[in-house]
């Protein structure tokens, strides 16, 4: 097997609480589990025979001194409202951070699968004795600021039978696009396991309402087979039937930083907009409980094994890791959120659980968003 540039271009994978319920299109069948210069400042006069010696320099100086100060005032003024300034930066920082104290650095990948792409650590030099060893390794090389990661997927064998003397064996990779990775093999017989590693900037899709775009960092080190799954929504280029069909706010159980009020009740309302990501005429594989990060106001979960989804509006620390949490909405976008949670609804009662649904559901559009040293903008459709 020769880990290089691959020629082939493929999808990364196949497809594959009593608070939170299933939705189907009967609205009685729903059930399941669960943000200028003075004259003064001028110099001498020029018929002062000292002054008319020194002139020259003084002014040049001056000049070049009120330059910098127009410079540095325009700088600031008039600086344009670039994504990659205080809201992108500072957003995705925030969504890192998070990330980081709610799940411990989790770092998994799927198994029976090799990814392809050029490598930039071999594994026949490189072992490690875990898949989260290698993939801890790669995110490594991921920890920077400015520009696209090192390395943003990783191979590693950890069959000591199935891989004989490539047992331990650590590839690391980049990919051409790490929102369509490359692969190799897939299947029962493929003793590799892959994960691909989003760096700060990358790895945000959009989820288009007619109130805004909903910017959503993914977390393939925690959630690998449900980003897999959004990963191959994008491939499909549309997202009819997917929506938002259940809406509540935070009511007065949580601030606006999603903290919980001391002594509030726990809902209803329950702090979130709920939905369902599955395309029609797509065939939907359930998806595996993935265990990471806790529920925090901005994250997206699955309700069990999906495609019914959530958006918290709220630190939900009493759900504990009952839900799978495969991405996170950035920061500056949580108003739009907030917005939707507070659309005309109607009362509903799911398995004994007083519900808010929405009058008319919001649809959603899922579409991949170009990023650049942490700047955002969507690719023309």
């Amino acid at each position: 097997m020769i880990h290089l540039l691959s020629k082939v271009n493929a999808q990364i994978f196949p497809p594959q609480s009593n608070l939170l319920h299933h939705h189907s299109t009967d609205p009685k069948s729903r059930s399941g589990s669960p943000s200028s210069p003075t004259k003064s400042q001028m110099g001498r006069r020029q018929s002062d025979p000292e002054a008319t010696h020194c002139s020259t320099p003084v002014l040049l100086l001056v000049g070049l001194f009120s330059c910098s100060l127009v410079y540095a005032f325009l700088s600031v003024v008039l600086k344009p409202n670039s994504p990659s300034s205080f809201s992108e930066m500072e957003s995705l920082a925030m969504v890192e951070q998070s990330k980081v104290e709610s799940d411990g650095g989790c770092c998994r990948g799927i198994e029976n699968l090799e990814l392809w792409g050029a490598a930039v650590k071999w594994g026949s030099e490189f072992k490690f004795n875990s898949s989260e060893e290698c993939c801890q390794a790669c995110k490594g090389m991921c920890s920077g600021t400015d520009g696209p990661c090192l390395c943003d997927s990783w191979v590693f064998c950890g069959n000591r039978e199935a891989c004989g003397s490539k047992f331990g064996e650590c590839w690391l990779k980049k990919q051409k696009d790490t929102l369509s990775p490359e692969r190799q093999e897939t299947g029962k017989t493929v003793s590799w396991t892959s994960g691909i590693i989003f760096g700060r900037g990358e790895g945000i899709v959009g989820l288009e309402t007619p109130y805004g775009t909903l910017h959503i960092k993914l977390l393939p080190d925690c959630a690998p087979h449900s980003v897999a799954y959004i990963l191959e929504l994008l491939q499909l280029r549309h997202c009819a039937g997917c929506q938002f069909y259940r809406a509540e706010s935070r009511g007065e159980s949580w601030d606006s930083e999603g903290n919980h009020i001391k002594d509030a009740s726990f809902g209803p309302p329950f702090a979130l907009v709920q939905g369902t990501l599955e395309a029609q005429g797509a065939t939907f594989k359930e998806l595996p409980t993935e265990f990471c990060p806790t529920l925090k106001r901005g994250s997206v979960a699955w309700i069990g094994s999906g495609p019914e989804f959530f958006v918290s509006l709220a630190n939900h620390e009493e759900w504990k890791k009952e839900y799978t949490v495969f991405a996170s909405v950035l920061p500056e976008d949580m108003h739009i959120a907030e917005t939707i949670a507070q659309l005309p609804t109607t009362a509903d009662v799911w398995n004994n659980i007083n519900v808010s649904v929405l009058e008319k559901p919001v649809p959603l559009t899922l579409h991949r968003i170009k990023t650049s040293r942490g700047e955002l903008t969507t690719n023309a459709k």
